[in-house]
């Protein structure tokens, strides 16, 4: 099923995104990195009420830039005496890592498990210090986005994502150049963002990924689902559109499409060609611009929605981490 707004999947294979990227767009997010670098991450680690006979269940905690304290559920397989594999995830917009029981199949193979809150999002346990001007509603994309574009609220989640991996990759059970990452929606556009960030990563398996090509989405007029609010920040915030040259550089450092020549990992992304939260155009704008080794997984006819087979073509990827 081809969506009637989008392309055709042979212009989509060629297509690069059509957003704008702000010309310190690298200097951006070399700032932002030596920001995070510069925190100590004062972590925490406390044994959780949920346990299991093969495997270690803990909250781990960690201080991220503006001094938020972010939540991870953290697993580690028992009576594992080398350095084991781990995998981290991201989840999707407005949500929380959910029941640790899913996520045993990780300890099972022998690979430690990491699953972040995003900071101030649901139920989750991951704080947001907030601090920025202008009226967001209830959105994260326009969070910051009336103010300095150091005051983004995704350019703070990305650096956690980054800490995290670089968390993980210091623990003493942990081989550092064996850690993958991944997740759906937002947690795609996430474990974009990670990989770029942290060259270290091996592989990332971003799934319909969120947080890309926003001139696009514009022009593709989605007013449903989260990609509404930059439509609504315009009505409210500049309904003659005289800022929209600006707005549109400050969202080029959110843009994971910019980002994603800095991967390095491998990567295995997957795309719903009926998509109608993500559209499919702005995912193949992050793919095409990945430089590393690479394939992609079309679904013809599903949306954004479970994809039958996918859990099972990941943890096949993941098995030589």
């Amino acid at each position: 099923m081809q969506m009637l707004f989008e392309m055709s999947l042979k212009e989509m294979k060629e297509y690069k995104g059509s957003s704008p990227k702000a010309d310190d767009f690298d200097q951006y997010w070399d700032r932002a990195l030596a920001e995070m670098k510069s925190v100590d991450p004062e972590i925490e680690i406390n044994a959780s009420a949920f346990q299991t006979e093969f495997a270690e269940c803990y909250d781990l905690y960690f201080t991220g830039v503006d001094d938020a304290r972010i939540h991870v559920k953290y697993i580690k397989p028992k009576n594992i005496k080398t350095k084991q594999p781990a995998v981290i995830e991201f989840h999707g917009y407005g949500c929380k890592i959910e029941d640790w029981s899913d996520k045993l199949q990780f300890a099972a193979r022998g690979y430690s498990y990491f699953g972040m809150d995003c900071r101030g999002q649901n139920a989750g346990y991951s704080e947001d210090r907030g601090g920025v001007k202008g009226n967001t509603r209830n959105g994260h994309i326009i969070r910051g986005l009336a103010d300095d574009a150091e005051k983004l609220y995704y350019r703070n989640v990305f650096l956690d994502t980054a800490q995290l991996a670089g968390i993980v990759m210091e623990m003493d059970n942990i081989a550092e150049d064996r850690v993958g990452v991944f997740g759906y929606s937002q947690g795609g556009a996430l474990t974009v963002a990670c990989a770029a960030l942290e060259p270290r990563i091996k592989k990332a398996a971003p799934v319909y990924p969120f947080l890309s090509d926003y001139r696009r989405v514009s022009q593709l007029d989605i007013d449903a689902s989260a990609y509404a609010e930059i439509k609504d920040f315009f009505r409210k915030y500049d309904p003659l559109h005289n800022k929209e040259k600006e707005i549109y550089r400050k969202l080029s450092y959110i843009d994971i499409q910019n980002l994603a020549a800095r991967i390095k990992a491998e990567v295995l992304m997957t795309t719903a060609v009926a998509d109608p939260v993500c559209p499919p155009s702005t995912q193949f704008a992050v793919y095409n611009k990945i430089t590393s080794k690479k394939e992609m997984l079309i679904y013809p006819d599903y949306g954004h929605e479970d994809l039958p087979g996918l859990r099972d073509r990941h943890y096949r990827f993941f098995n030589d981490l």
